[in-house]
């Protein structure tokens, strides 16, 4: 990175040549042209989650590449990519189509259809001196499409077409760059238009992207990796680089040395350790400690408060409504992804919208390529990644969807009672909105007889999220002779210490829920799980056993009397 002293922070600008010339701080990530080039594929989409720099570096490739009618090679003089003369020789020289569909997401086809013609429209109009060499027949078909004529068949050969009229006046193959691809795919699942919209872009794409002998090179960039059939059936020249790759693994967002600059720069350094604890954590390839360059970004901006601030910038109801739906097994998975957990999933190639909401594989895929969740070790092919949350941004978005939750299956001021009847040891009021909570949760967590403890204990550290401003909440962790359920550990020495065990009673099983509770209490008692509050000179603790059966539970509390083996 050059010297950034006192420049500006490039917050909201994705055009290179605007940050360039605007003297702003910029991490150079140029050799991305190298690596484009050297490995020589004819298409590549590389999807990576959103904020992490993909317009910026697709704008870069645009100006680095295009041969227009003024001179931009000042914007690479002072970068990585300009010390190798092979590749200072190749700046200038290609025709270069740049379509964004970043803000192509709208809630009826007819909408996004017209926004589509629009922005080919502009792209169009950009090369306007292609005029020239147009044959009356071809003119006529510039000019449909440059007045976004309502004409579905023409609109899916626009890109053709721009790629052989450039092709023919410049003597020279096109580069085709086509950013934020799926946007416009995400929007028309959520709108309800998917299969129109997938039947429009299927021709697009292919008539620019499939055998096309105009075309020198394609590069899509976007969030996911939309199933080959469903987009890109028939494409055998497009290869794929998502994060599982290590190909241009270091191209998107910040190295850790990349973040301790900038923040030497703007006299930050001792907020390295808790930038990292917040907005590092991503593993692309096999590069692990990449930061949020987005929050990093605006936490510098701000003399260094922390916040989310990229989870603030997105509407995350999809992600919320797939998980809420999902199978009982899905929320013990992301109870133990709280717990700072790891959990191994097979992750699919590529994602088809209409599935998500049958397949748990495929939502796993989608909140690995969206960030919100990453791999925390190399992939190996064939082999089921090791998921976790990056980082505490993320964590804190699991944090509040699953207290909405709570909140929305209880009314406020109740929810509230709960937890403090939990925490001052009225345990009767406690149990009494405990079993309405169960109750009222149920289209959260559908928690059917048969079913393992591990569903009742996700849904009891979904509910103790609301306290984690007073308690350490610990859970499945060794202390006295065994391994506790739960304990609630208080920041205050004076507060209560709370320690829970669950017990299950099956349908087919001969004991009821008043023996089963018993046994909790005892287990509590025989294994001495209060030795790690007594070691942290926490005097006051309460025993709590839960029986569970359905949606019936039955809990029974019992204080610490100083002394074990009673």
């Amino acid at each position: 990175m050059e010297n950034t002293a006192k420049k500006p922070l490039p917050i909201g600008i994705s055009d290179f040549k605007k940050l360039i010339d605007g003297g702003y701080s910029y991490v150079d990530k140029t050799l991305f042209i190298q690596e484009i080039i050297e490995k020589g594929t004819h298409v590549a989409l590389i999807p990576r989650p959103r904020r992490f720099g993909k317009t910026l570096n697709l704008s870069m490739l645009r100006y680095f590449f295009e041969k227009g009618e003024k001179d931009t090679s000042y914007l690479f003089k002072d970068l990585h990519i300009w010390k190798n003369e092979k590749y200072r020789a190749l700046q200038g020289q290609f025709p270069v189509l740049f379509i964004s569909l970043k803000d192509v997401k709208h809630s009826s086809w007819k909408e996004t259809f017209k926004a589509l013609c629009k922005v080919i429209a502009k792209e169009c109009e950009r090369h306007h001196t292609l005029l020239e060499i147009l044959t009356p027949r071809e003119k006529e078909l510039y000019y449909k499409i440059l007045s976004e004529e309502d004409d579905p068949t023409l609109a899916e050969q626009s890109l053709l077409l721009l790629t052989e009229w450039l092709h023919r006046y410049h003597k020279q193959g096109v580069i085709l760059l086509i950013d934020e691809y799926d946007t416009p795919a995400h929007a028309a699942y959520i709108g309800k238009y998917y299969n129109t919209f997938i039947d429009f872009i299927r021709n697009w794409l292919s008539a620019g992207l499939k055998d096309n002998p105009h075309l020198e090179r394609g590069v899509l960039t976007g969030i996911l990796r939309i199933a080959k059939e469903s987009i890109f059936s028939g494409l055998n020249n497009i290869s794929t680089f998502t994060i599982l790759n290590r190909e241009f693994q270091d191209k998107f967002g910040l190295l850790e040395s990349e973040v301790k600059e900038l923040l030497e720069h703007c006299g930050l350094s001792d907020k390295l350790p808790e930038i990292r604890q917040w907005y590092d954590g991503y593993r692309i390839g096999s590069c692990a400690g990449i930061h949020n360059p987005w929050s990093v970004l605006n936490c510098i901006a701000k003399k260094g408060a922390l916040s989310p601030y990229w989870v603030n910038t997105s509407d995350n109801a999809l992600m919320k409504h797939l998980i809420a739906i999902g199978t009982d097994d899905l929320k013990a998975d992301i109870e133990e992804l709280l717990r700072d957990g790891v959990i191994e999933k097979t992750i699919e190639e590529g994602i088809v919208f209409p599935t998500l909401e049958q397949s748990p594989s495929a939502v796993w895929s989608l909140l690995l390529y969206s960030g919100y969740l990453t791999i925390n070790a190399t992939p190996s092919y064939g082999v089921p990644c090791r998921l976790c949350i990056p980082n505490t941004e993320v964590g804190e978005l699991y944090r509040t969807m699953i207290l909405d939750w709570f909140k929305n299956s209880l009314h406020e001021h109740k929810y509230r009672m709960l937890l403090s009847s939990l925490t001052s040891g009225d345990i009767d009021t406690f149990s009494q909105l405990f079993q309405e909570f169960m109750v009222s949760s149920l289209s959260v967590f559908d928690v059917p007889p048969e079913e393992s403890e591990k569903i009742y204990h996700a849904f009891v550290l979904g509910m103790l999220i609301g306290l984690k401003d007073q308690y350490e909440v610990k859970s499945n962790r060794e202390s006295g002779l065994g391994r506790y359920d739960v304990m609630l550990i208080p920041k205050n020495r004076d507060d209560l210490g709370i320690i829970m065990e669950f017990k299950k009673v099956g349908r087919f099983e001969k004991i009821d829920l008043e023996t089963a509770v018993t046994s909790a209490l005892k287990q509590i008692e025989d294994k001495q799980y209060a030795q790690e509050l007594l070691d942290r000179s926490i005097s006051r603790i309460l025993y709590l056993g839960f029986a569970f059966e359905g949606k019936r539970v039955l809990i029974r509390s019992k204080y610490f009397s100083g002394r074990f083996g009673i």
